[in-house]
């Protein structure tokens, strides 16, 4: 018998929603608790590779996922020049397994509320405009309090509540998210009938020029820069900068630019980065995905790695009889070094175009990470 009855999740983003579908799947009674007074998601667009899509599968909500997304095994390169010169299409690695695409682009929005219907229908009670504000962890379970005035003891508490985490400083864990030195640009709009793949370019007015599939009839197009204070801008002005940003960029960015008008919603964020290098509990309160590793998505892994932890620790949770250091020890085996890599790997590609290094072994790299995510966690 499992040593969790009772889990109490914060954050119903995708690892928390991940980890409450495994976990109530067990036969666990779970609780999720989300800051946010309703379901929402910010940012646009959504590339979620292989490995990520094989966690999406196990949590049964693959064919959703590939309803309302777009399924790629090949990626275009294109030159910043006149004619945005396609200059080769490559084969991406199938990091998912060979029954599962590449990589699939979503809608964030779609992606968020699959998970969270999922979380509902496999018995997990969610509760919106709430936030855990204190956690007395002790021997035999922890004491959550919340900030509607009620409380709950429970076996476990996961702290998958983002990369502002309010629970990782409630467990006293004093690391934070620290800028990179990029910000990016993303817009979903129409698909034209230009865009036949996903396409990158880099170089020209941007480090890197691209636009994902997010379904049939749409895309997002994201732009990455130098990191600077955006903040004064109001979304005439966001979708007027981009559009200016995207004057540098031809082929099919000539009619995506089309779409970047006033009323076009534009989001900005800056490039940031962090990793708890240690055991990512503390008692019985673990932290999960943004809240324990964050990454620039150069390499499109931030995502993954938050559904891998939530994979893996229910796994190694709903096969323990007690919570005990062994657990953890197994948890911190599978997840830390794995995690470390990615996030590290993820800042040496933006830091290579930073420093705009002509030896860089991007290829290499890259080819590194996919051969170790291509291992399940």
């Amino acid at each position: 018998m499992t040593g969790v009855r009772q889990v109490l999740v914060c954050g119903a983003g995708a690892a928390g929603c991940a980890a409450a579908i495994l976990l109530a799947e067990g036969g666990v009674t779970v609780d999720v608790a989300e800051i946010r007074p309703e379901l929402a998601a910010v940012g646009s667009g959504i590339t979620l590779q292989g490995n990520a899509l094989r966690v999406l599968r196990d949590l049964g909500v693959w064919p959703a996922c590939q309803a309302f997304g777009y399924s790629f095994n090949t990626l275009g390169l294109r030159a910043p020049d006149a004619d945005g010169t396609l200059l080769m299409e490559i084969p991406d690695a199938r990091t998912g397994g060979p029954d599962l695409p590449a990589a699939l682009g979503m809608c964030r929005p779609d992606l968020a509320r699959i998970l969270l219907d999922r979380a509902v229908s496999a018995g997990a009670k969610v509760r919106f405009g709430v936030s855990v504000t204190g956690v007395d962890s002790g021997a035999d379970g922890v004491l959550a309090r919340f900030s509607d005035g009620s409380a709950g003891r429970y076996d476990l508490v996961v702290g998958a509540d983002g990369i502002r985490s309010g629970m990782r400083e409630l467990i006293g864990v004093d690391v934070r998210p620290q800028p990179t030195g990029m910000g990016i640009w993303r817009v979903l709009t129409p698909r034209p009938p230009s865009v036949t793949r996903t396409d990158l370019c880099y170089g020209g007015a941007c480090y890197i020029a691209g636009y994902c599939l997010t379904g049939e009839d749409s895309l997002y197009a994201y732009l990455v820069e130098d990191s600077r204070d955006r903040s004064g801008l109001d979304q005439e002005g966001r979708a007027a900068v981009m559009a200016e940003l995207a004057a540098g960029y031809h082929g099919p960015w000539d009619d995506i630019r089309g779409y970047l008008t006033r009323d076009r919603a534009v989001n900005y964020t800056l490039f940031e980065s962090h990793l708890i290098d240690g055991p990512w509990h503390r008692g019985r309160v673990v932290l999960i995905g943004d809240a324990a590793h964050s990454c620039p998505p150069t390499l499109a892994q931030g995502a993954a790695q938050a559904l891998e932890d939530a994979a893996v620790l229910a796994d190694v949770m709903l096969r323990g009889d007690s919570v005990n250091e062994t657990l953890w020890a197994e948890f911190t085996a599978r997840r830390l070094d794995r995690a470390r890599t990615v996030v590290r790997a993820s800042v040496q590609l933006g830091q290579w175009l930073l420093d705009h290094d002509a030896a860089a072994d991007v290829a290499g790299l890259m080819g590194r990470i996919a051969a170790l995510v291509s291992e399940p966690a």
